[in-house]
Formats: C-alpha cells, sequence, structure tokens
C-alpha cells in the first residue's frame, strides 16, 4: 500500500476533440468538425462528465485548467464562459488560476480571442507549427504565414499577457536555416513562452502511412542546436526538453505534469491520474473516445471508458518519464511524496545513474545531467522494472 506524505496538486484538462480538418501527423482524438457544432450538448456533457468524478476530488483545490484538442477555439466565447461558470460552481480555485486555451490561426480573429479573454481564458497556445507557407501546406495546416503572424499580435491586441506559440521543426524538406527563420519570426512577435519540438511520425496517421521526405539526423541535430542557442539569447530558457519560457512565465499546468501531480480529465477521450491517500493507490482513468458516444453518455457512469491502479512497479519509470524531462530536475523528495514509495526503491538505480554521469550528482535532485539528457531514453530505462521470472 502506497504512503503519501504531502497533499498532490490537481489540475483539469479539458476536451473539445473537433478541427476543421484532420492534419496528416496529428495522433490526437481530434474528428472533422460538423457543421453546425453541438456547443451548448457538450458543455453540458461536460459538466455532467466532472459531476460524477468530482467525488474522487472533495475538498481539492484546482491549480490550473488546460481546453485542448482539436480546436477549442472553434467553440464560441459564450461556450468557454459557460464550462469556465460550470467549473467555478463545482470547484475550488486557486486565486491565480492559469487558465489556457489552444487555438488556431485559421479559425479566430482578434475579436474572438478579446471575447475568450473576457470569458477568463488567461493564456492562449497558438498553433502556428511553421511560418512557411510552403512547410504549412506540407503540414496540412489551414492557415498561413499572415494568419499565425495576425494571431499572435491579436493575443497582445486582446490584452493577453501570457502565451504560448507551438513550432515544429524536422518538417518536410525542411533546412536547418528554415528551422531557424521560424524560430526568429516567433521571438519577433514576443510570445512569453515557445513549445518547440521535433515532427514525428505517429502510428494511425497519414504520415507514417505515406511518410514524407523529412531531414536526416546531421540536419535535425544542428537545428536543435542553432535554435536552441537563438531562444536562448532572447531569455527564453529552456525548462523542458521542448519548452521554453521568459523569467516566471513556464506554463504551470504543464509542470504539473511533469512533477507528477494529479490531474482530471473530461470530454471524448480525456485522460485522467488520481491519487487516492485512504486506498494507497495512484488511479488511471479515461472516457469514452468517439464523440458521438461521449455526447450519449456523459451524464452516466458508461461514459468512462476504463480505470486502472498504476501498478507499483511501474511508478518508479512513470515518475522518471515526467520528471527528467525537466532540465533542473525535481526535489529528490518529491519522488516519495508524488508515487508514495520510499526512496530506497530507485536508490541503488540512482546511485548507479549517477556514476556513470547520467544524473546530476547533487543528492537533493532528481537531475538528469547534460549527458543524460542526450541520452535521455537510456537513462529512463534504468527505471523499467524488471518483469517477474
Amino acid at each position: 500500500m502506497l504512503q503519501f506524505s504531502a497533499a498532490i496538486p490537481l489540475a483539469l484538462y479539458v476536451h473539445i476533440p473537433w478541427c476543421v480538418r484532420k492534419c496528416p501527423y496529428c495522433d490526437f482524438n481530434s474528428h472533422a468538425a460538423p457543421e453546425a457544432l453541438p456547443e451548448a450538448t457538450y458543455v453540458d456533457a461536460l459538466l455532467a462528465d466532472l459531476e460524477q468524478d468530482l467525488p474522487r476530488v472533495w475538498g481539492r483545490r484546482l491549480e490550473s485548467v488546460f481546453i485542448g484538442g482539436g480546436t477549442p477555439s472553434l467553440f464560441s466565447a459564450e461556450a468557454i464562459d459557460r464550462l469556465l461558470s460550470g467549473l467555478r460552481a463545482r470547484l475550488p480555485l486557486h486565486g491565480a488560476l492559469e487558465v489556457t486555451l489552444e487555438a488556431n490561426p485559421g479559425t479566430v480573429e482578434a475579436a474572438k480571442f478579446a471575447e475568450f479573454r473576457a470569458a477568463g481564458i488567461n493564456r492562449l497556445s497558438i498553433g502556428v507549427q511553421s511560418f512557411a507557407d510552403d512547410a504549412l501546406v506540407a503540414l496540412g495546416r489551414i492557415h498561413g504565414r499572415r494568419e499565425a503572424i495576425r494571431a499572435a499580435e491579436a493575443a497582445h491586441a486582446s490584452g493577453f499577457d501570457n502565451f504560448n506559440l507551438d513550432l515544429m521543426f524536422g518538417l518536410p524538406r525542411q533546412t536547418p536555416a528554415a528551422a531557424l527563420a521560424d524560430v526568429a519570426t516567433a521571438i519577433d512577435l514576443e510570445p512569453t513562452h515557445l513549445s518547440h519540438y521535433q515532427l514525428t511520425l505517429e502510428p494511425n496517421t497519414l504520415f507514417h502511412r505515406h511518410p514524407p521526405p523529412l531531414p536526416d539526423d546531421d540536419a535535425l541535430w544542428t537545428m536543435q542546436e542553432a535554435c536552441q542557442a537563438r531562444l536562448a539569447a532572447h531569455g527564453y530558457a529552456q525548462y523542458e526538453v521542448s519548452a521554453y519560457a521568459r523569467a516566471g512565465r513556464q506554463c504551470r499546468h504543464n509542470l504539473n505534469y511533469w512533477e507528477f501531480g494529479d490531474y482530471l480529465g473530461i470530454g471524448a477521450g480525456a485522460h485522467a491520474k488520481l491519487t487516492d491517500p485512504a486506498r494507497g493507490e495512484i488511479q488511471r482513468l479515461w472516457k469514452t473516445r468517439h464523440p458521438r458516444d461521449y455526447l450519449e453518455r456523459a451524464a452516466s457512469p458508461a461514459v468512462r471508458g476504463g480505470d486502472a491502479p498504476v501498478p507499483t512497479a511501474e511508478l518508479p519509470f512513470e515518475f522518471m518519464l515526467n520528471a527528467l524531462r525537466l532540465n533542473a530536475g525535481v526535489p529528490a523528495s518529491l519522488f516519495g511524496e508524488r508515487t508514495g514509495l520510499p526512496d530506497e526503491t530507485i536508490a541503488a538505480t540512482v546511485a548507479r545513474a549517477r556514476d556513470e554521469g547520467l544524473l546530476d550528482p547533487d543528492p537533493a535532485r532528481l537531475q538528469a545531467s547534460e549527458r543524460g539528457l542526450r541520452f535521455l531514453n537510456d537513462l529512463l530505462t534504468r527505471f523499467i522494472a524488471e518483469p517477474p521470472a
């Protein structure tokens, strides 16, 4: 039985599954939007879904909310306002709650950003991916360079003092110079946060079935190093494998994931991780995946696609898979606080990793060294439990 010695922070993820068009690289639970979005019905479903999860989190306060998708900005500000009002009526909220909405440059205008701000959204995450028109066409995006720039300008004009731009590198036929040009344009638009990650060919996507011509490993490494250096020179500190932020502007919602905090998940296909100190276990839950089925089942227990405790033997790997993505790692004490396991569970593995230069030698922290970040997958596999004989 796991023993928990400290309160664990709680976040909420809300999934809105519709997009204008499915991108060929996307493996998220997203679906082409119907002509008439069922906004009101879906918000009702989200709140009914949440109410069924409330007994699991009585008395706990929400630290952050992230509305993702899909393309949540397809919804009206009125629908988002009603959703947030419903959350406030059902859960205690942190006084400085971070509320993020994912937005697509091809589906929003300055007026809509302002309306989202008035509804209670205080952070945007804008899915730019690239500022090069040819790259955007290759990615199947519905916006161009001009719309991407206008979206960032609209965020500023609408009063958002905290917003993220999503950028990919390693795009079809992309050169290191083109990747650096994307980063330079993003910096000029002055977001507080940048997500900069490599395009990968995920299973069950069009790109996986029909791979486009991608840069080789040498070009990818050149892109990554050059972009990291440019971002650092302009005050964007890398705090996670693919996340860069101005001072004090790290994404609190994502930090909660990486620090192995708890989170509720509502919406079609949403996942949750919740700690139950009374039962001495950590549970994962997930909701039924298809929007049609979700809408039909949201007010009944059948909305839950499944739930299962995280096996005790898997907890060290689960924790490290998140925590070691952070450049600064986490306090060593967080392992016991968040997993309920004694430090001795990982002591021998940690000692070997320190001896091999994969972990920082500071005993007060669990932090990958520079070498450990370069060989992160190898480091993480050290924490996978051996299967029983």
